[in-house]
Order: C-alpha cells, then structure tokens, then sequence
C-alpha cells in the first residue's frame, strides 16, 4: 500500500517528539458537515474531521516543486472537494468526512494519503507529510491561481517566502453553532498547549535545523490572529472580528486564525495547533483527544460552569515552550505559571479528555 513520506524518508521517525502558511479556504468542506448517527444524543456522538496538508517535492532533491495543480487534478474526480488547494503551489490539501469513531476516521485518512501519493507519483513528485520544508526549492515558489491568495499576498509581502512555506493538520468537531463553539474554545484554551506538544514534525527547514520541535508553529505564529482565542462569547466575537476586518487587519472572518476558532463555512470548532505527521497514529490519537476534550468539556459549557482564565502571555509562553521541546522537555504549566514536564501535562490532558474518550 503507497503511503505518503514522512520528512526524513517513508515511514522514518521524528527526530524530536513522539510523535499554513494555511489560508482561507475557497470551498465548503466535507470536514464538518453533519450526518444522522441514530437515536443518541448529539452530545455523545460528536463528530470529528481532520485536514492534512502536504508538500509535493521532487522524487531525487526532495526539493519543493510547483505541482499541485497537476495533482489536484489528478484527484478532482475520484475525491471531489475533498482535495484542495492551498496558498503555495507545492502544496495540497485533502480533508476526511465527519468520522463518528477511531476506525472510520483511520480508513478514511488511509484512502486518503493512498489517493495523494499516487496522483503525486503521475505528477512526477513525491507527498510529504511534514509541517515544514526541510530542502530549500530549487525554483520560484507560484502562489495558487485563485483571487483571494493573490490579495492576501499583496497584504501581507512580508509572511511570504520559503521559510513561511508550513503544511498543519486541522480537526474539527461538530456539530456545534458558533455560540457553543466559541464557549467550547474558552474552555478548551488551557489545554491546547499539552496537546500542541505531541504533534511537532517539523524540526527542519530549507536545510537548516532549527532547534525546534515545530518550525511551523513559530513561522506562522506571524500572521494576524495566530494564537489563543480570546475569551469571547458570540456578540463580542462579532463586534471584535468584524471590526478587525473593518480596520483592515483581517480580509474577512475567515482569517481568524486562532489555535481554536469556530469554522465560518461548517458547524464546528477547529483546532489548528498540529503539524503534519507522517506518523498515521499520532493523526489518529489528536483526533481523539480533540473529540473526547471537546465532549468532556461541553458538560461544563452546558453547565454554566465559567471558563478558566490563565493570563494570554502564560498560554503564549506555554504554546512557545510546546513548539520548541515537544513532549520531551519542559513545558509550562498554566495552571500555575510554573515549569514542568511536558508528558505529566499530557498525562493531565489525557485524564481530563478521558470522560469523553469513554464515549
């Protein structure tokens, strides 16, 4: 069975660790859209979808290669709006249908990476499944062809580049309208830190070793928004993003670009703090404590219960420890401001998720 490569060669670990720049989309995704699962209540039956993103590069120099129009093509029929664009033309998306268990999400991830690797085979390159580049290109990056992509690089000339050229893994759960997700990521915010943590891949870029656990999450952490949610429920969030938007800071409210955001297109709250991993069970396992977060968490939304309010830089400080060690090192307790190993707070993840795990 084809596979997509890891950065280090197919099926190679990460160096550190156990285990985009994303822009706005420019169709509906399948990712989030709700489907009958039967008799139970919602509540017990979220969804959960996943976007992989992936660098196509050549099959000798491992180098960035401006393909994905072939690919893309390659895929439209067999996959339909399940593969996309994304800003650079050395990258492609695909994204999964809401998945209610472990299983259906893993087959699906699997056709999914098989149909990548093998149109990418017929183009001449190789998917690869790493949140950074770690060969420099060899020729001019081309941005898609596509409106939007091209006003956003007239905006924003200094976030563009080789260095900026970053590949994440985004999970929804659904199905939830904006006022729960946004009241779902004001609880969940503490406990993104831990998570990041275990889903850096992306320790070099254009042949340099960066020292970091996750370059993509520090190159992209440029753009406007990047970073915890602020504290909101839906009339703040739409007085606050639309008068960003306004200002001129944001080209709409689909470039909130927070670690939790609640999607404009589809009924979900995403998380967007993951690299791309080669590796299909680190995927798989942040899926799931995404899901079983967000499912133990709800009880406390639908509670009333207030949301914990760590200080921002503490949650910042915390996010930056996770991108440089990964599980491995320190990380930053934000529940106390003080340092401590970054496995005991992924343990305290996997504890607090584990009602909704249950499920």
């Amino acid at each position: 069975m084809m596979d997509v490569e890891g950065a280090h060669g197919r099926g190679a670990p990460r160096r550190r660790g156990r285990a985009s720049v994303t822009a706005p989309r420019m169709a509906a995704r399948p990712t989030g859209r709700c489907r009958a699962l039967g008799k139970e209540d919602p509540m017990d039956v979220l969804t959960m979808g996943v976007e992989e993103e992936f660098h196509l590069v050549d099959r000798d120099s491992r180098a960035p290669v401006n393909r994905a129009p072939e690919v893309i093509g390659e895929l439209a029929a067999e996959l339909g709006d399940q593969v996309q664009a994304e800003f650079y033309d050395t990258q492609v998306e695909v994204c999964t249908l809401p998945a209610a268990d472990r299983d259906d999400l893993r087959r699906q991830l699997v056709r999914l990476r098989c149909s990548v690797a093998e149109a990418a085979a017929r183009a001449r390159c190789l998917a690869v499944a790493s949140g950074s580049p770690v060969v420099p290109p060899q020729e001019p990056l081309t941005i898609t062809d596509n409106p939007r992509y091209r006003l956003m690089a007239s905006r924003f000339p200094g976030l563009l580049g080789p260095y900026r050229l970053v590949c994440g893994c985004h999970v929804h759960v659904g199905c939830l309208d904006r006022g729960r997700a946004l009241a779902l990521a004001n609880q969940m915010r503490p406990w993104l830190p831990a998570l990041q943590s275990i889903t850096g891949n992306s320790p070099f870029v254009c042949g340099r070793d960066t020292g970091l656990d996750s370059w993509r999450s520090v190159a992209y952490s440029d753009w406007p928004t990047v970073g915890p949610p602020p504290l909101l429920d839906e009339p703040q969030y739409l007085e606050y993003v639309d008068g960003l938007v306004a200002a001129g800071v944001l080209l709409d409210r689909r470039m909130v670009y927070w670690h939790a955001r609640p999607s404009e297109h589809v009924p979900t709250l995403e998380i967007r703090i993951a690299d791309v991993n080669a590796d299909l069970d680190t995927v798989v396992l942040t899926a799931l404590l995404v899901r079983g977060l967000a499912s133990a968490l709800l009880e406390e939304v639908d509670a009333g219960v207030p949301p914990p309010e760590p200080p921002e830089r503490v949650l910042r400080a915390a996010h930056r420890l996770a991108a440089r060690y990964g599980i491995d090192g320190p990380g930053l307790d934000v529940w106390t401001g003080g340092r401590a190993p970054a496995r005991m707070l992924v343990d305290r993840l996997v504890e607090r998720a584990a009602p909704g795990l249950e499920r």
